[in-house]
């Protein structure tokens, strides 16, 4: 369980990092809804 809790927290600050920049932001959020239109499109 420790070892869930420390991953989690790793991707959390990472996550928190790359979102402080507004360029890297905008590529991760298209990144994003390509891939969500991408499952949506294979249903």
């Amino acid at each position: 369980m420790n070892t869930k809790k420390t991953l989690f927290t790793t991707v959390a600050l990472g996550a928190a990092y790359l979102l402080k920049n507004k360029n890297t932001r905008d590529k991760i959020m298209n990144g994003v809804q390509s891939f969500t239109a991408q499952m949506k499109a294979r249903k």
